[in-house]
């Protein structure tokens, strides 16, 4: 007799933990797959079976069997099953919770089906066949069917082609049929998600010496399967090409690979310059696929019918077997890090993957990230460089213009005077440009100008954005929108102002200045609908549009030829934020968007607008100096002991009322102050313990509150981050909790 370990599919504490059931006759499982299961008084639910076992010390009355097998293949594979296990203990989640991440959600209550069409099976010669078109006079929509079906160059044509080729068939269709001519069948169709995605070139260019050069560091480590190095390559230095070649060569080995993009802006790219390359056995996942697609793409992967997955944070749990190379463009980007639960940075289970499957990885970007320079510093990553561009084309020149100068020229405009030369001479030239503003909306807070009243979302601490398009006021942090006030709600006074710039105020600003000259936007607005970011990027591709404004999504990895010109509306909007990492991604920023321009045979120029020109990062991201920067922030973080010299962690506390967080929060401080005084070893390691309200207050009407931690980072220090957690899975009666170690936002 045969009996399993099953993990149920509930997302709590108190059933964190293998069940034990006894596998009926005839039934076939193993490790990973999915099952239905009674549980309690429940008639059944859903698990994943994590180990199998020949006994049970359990009481046979105690057992209960397997209800049914949900897929006859296991959905996790060993290698993602053991990754699940990890993920449960350092994100402080459940094992169910670290499942979840391995298959698509919808698979989940069987939300998902396998999608089928019609199609007509030819079941007779085709010398027959002609035969009897030719003699079907009296029957010439039968004919008409037969022709199709015989010009078909597969035995098996679709119902559908047939009736979008010849209209409505149906009846003569069945007359052949029962003559015996053809039959009709299911057939499965796979949903595919790359209709509205650009076609790119698929010849191999010629490798320049510094990529032939990082090459043969890295093609060794993909041959003996491991290794992690860092890919430091300036803007346009062709550090994609390094990754088709690195992928190639896994491919030939009988490996797999998987790329990882942080912006699903960047995938229809990324994907289109692989399949271009490697056809059908590229695949894509993201969460902007609609469920049949993710489903569909997800089962390519599974069944083995690809060899390389392209996509966003969560593609690095695509189920490919043999993985022998996993590579991160970007890698700087915060959106690798999950913030909901299971909390997870995607960089480091990337190298738990490797390390366990046997796989080189790469990390790349042409700003990398404190914490992977330092790393690579250390020796814990290679260190590989490209620090020309492609056929030695310069970097864009920059222009710093000083804002403040501007205001005492008399110009209002969201365009110094400069920008709007160099926009006007990018045009004339026949070339197109972009401008960057990392706001949407048209502007950044409505205010009285009486009393300095702000117009807020009521559910959120923040300002409330105004679009013009629609002419409302709305919250970028839970959606609330509401219509904009014709007086100052607190005094009565007629003088509201819109303050500050998005990106429907730049496009208004460009279509005034130049009337006759095309402009897409590509923000958060213009890209919810399905394929939104594939269409833009075309259209601007096709040159159906000359300037394009957006927000950061067009900011990094994207490759226009025709682009000589970025314009930079706001280059210091971020460096004001609450967070230690304000610098760091103002540079990382800058420089990224400073790229775009000057990539093909026309060289570049960047105008980049700020009210603080001295910053030492946007002095450093005028020069595209990358060390220069590095070694000023790393200095000022070692000083202020910010990581990667320290590690931060907190406890957020959200609650409907502001007394229940602060009280939940001030609790959890006492409890914090009582361990660190049981254990003196670890008190001298702690730099400072706060208990505090949260820089915004308040989010979709929740008040929130925060105990913060800044300790020494040292291997003995996760004792206290490990009590932290424990205190986050306290239930409580009027509060909701979470542990973020190092979070991507400290707001």
């Amino acid at each position: 007799m045969a009996f399993c370990q099953v993990i149920v599919d509930i997302a709590h504490e108190d059933v964190d933990r293998v069940f034990t059931y006894r596998v009926p006759e005839g039934m076939k499982l193993c490790p990973g797959m999915r099952v239905h299961v009674p549980f309690g008084r429940v008639r059944r639910v859903e698990g994943v079976v994590v180990a199998m076992a020949d006994a049970c010390d359990l009481p046979p009355g105690r057992v209960r069997d397997v209800t049914d097998v949900l897929e006859d293949y296991p959905a996790v594979l060993p290698g993602l099953l053991r990754l699940a296990m990890r993920i449960k203990e350092s994100s402080f989640c459940t094992l169910a919770q670290a499942l979840r991440l391995m298959f698509p959600a919808q698979m989940r209550g069987e939300r998902i089906r396998n999608k089928t069409r019609e199609v007509v099976v030819l079941t007779c010669d085709r010398t027959i066949g002609a035969q009897l078109v030719a003699s079907q006079a009296r029957a010439p929509k039968r004919a008409q069917v037969l022709a199709a079906l015989l010009e078909s160059e597969s035995d098996e044509t679709p119902v559908e082609a047939l009736r979008q080729k010849l209209g409505e068939c149906r009846q003569p269709l069945m007359a052949l049929c029962k003559m015996g001519f053809a039959r009709i069948e299911e057939r499965e169709a796979l949903r595919s998600p790359y209709g509205a995605m650009e076609r790119l070139a698929g010849q191999d260019p010629t490798l320049t010496a510094q990529q032939e050069q990082v090459l043969s560091a890295l093609l060794p480590a993909v041959e003996a399967g491991k290794g992690a190095f860092l890919l430091y390559g300036v803007t346009g230095s062709g550090k994609t090409e390094v990754f088709i070649r690195a992928v190639r060569r896994c491919a030939q080995l009988g490996r797999t690979a998987i790329v990882l993009v942080p912006e699903i802006a960047l995938t229809p790219q990324m994907v289109m310059w692989f399949r271009s390359r490697f056809g059908e056995d590229a695949a894509v996942l993201h969460s902007r696929l609609s469920p049949g697609e993710r489903y569909d793409e997800w089962r390519r992967i599974r069944r083995g019918d690809v060899r390389v997955v392209i996509g966003a944070r969560s593609a690095i749990f695509a189920p490919l077997e043999h993985v022998g190379l996993i590579i991160i463009d970007e890698e700087h980007e915060q959106s690798y890090i999950a913030d909901s639960t299971p909390r997870y940075d995607a960089r480091e289970i990337a190298r738990w993957r490797c390390e366990d499957e046997g796989a080189a990885l790469l990390l790349a970007s042409a700003t990398p990230s404190m914490r992977s320079f330092a790393m690579a510093g250390r020796g814990d990553l290679t260190l590989l460089e490209m620090p020309r561009r492609v056929a030695n084309r310069p970097l864009p020149q920059v222009h710093v213009v000083d804002m403040r100068e501007e205001l005492r020229a008399g110009n209002r405009s969201v365009f110094s005077g400069a920008l709007l030369t160099g926009l006007t001479r990018c045009l004339d030239e026949g070339h197109q440009a972009i401008l960057f503003v990392n706001r949407r909306g048209y502007s950044t807070f409505v205010s009285c100008r009486s009393c300095g009243y702000t117009v807020t979302c009521s559910q959120c601490d923040v300002s409330m954005t105004y679009h013009s398009a629609e002419n409302v006021l709305r919250c970028h942090y839970c959606g609330q929108e509401m219509p904009v006030p014709r007086t100052c709600p607190e005094c009565g006074s007629p003088y509201i102002k819109y303050f500050g710039v998005g990106t429907q105020r730049v496009e208004e600003e460009v279509r005034k200045f130049f009337p006759d000259v095309p402009v897409l936007r590509m923000d958060n607005d213009t890209t919810r609908t399905k394929d939104a970011h594939a269409q833009l990027l075309a259209r601007f591709r096709s040159g159906e549009a000359r300037v394009l404004v957006g927000t950061q999504m067009i900011a990094k990895g994207l490759d226009f030829p025709e682009v000589t010109m970025v314009g930079i509306i706001a280059a210091d909007a971020m460096l004001k934020l609450p967070d230690y990492r304000s610098a760091e991604r103002t540079f990382q920023l800058l420089t990224q968007v400073a790229g775009r321009a000057g990539r093909a045979e026309h060289p570049g120029e960047v105008f980049l607008q700020t009210y603080d020109p001295e910053n030492y990062a946007i002095e450093a991201a005028s020069r595209q100096d990358y060390r220069a920067f590095y070694e000023e922030e790393m200095m000022r973080r070692r000083r202020a002991l910010y990581p990667p010299y320290t590690l931060l962690a907190r406890l957020l506390y959200e609650a409907d009322r502001a007394e229940d967080a602060q009280a939940a929060a001030e609790a959890a401080m006492r409890q914090m102050e009582a361990f660190f005084e049981r254990r003196t070893y670890l008190k001298k390691y702690v730099i400072a313990l706060r208990v505090m309200a949260c820089p915004v207050k308040m989010i979709r009407g929740k008040s929130r509150w925060q105990v913060t931690l800044k300790i020494v980072d040292q291997p003995i220090c996760q004792e206290a981050v490990g009590k932290m957690s424990e205190i986050a899975r306290t239930p409580l009666e009027r509060c909701a909790c979470i542990c973020q170690v190092n979070p991507s936002s400290m707001m």
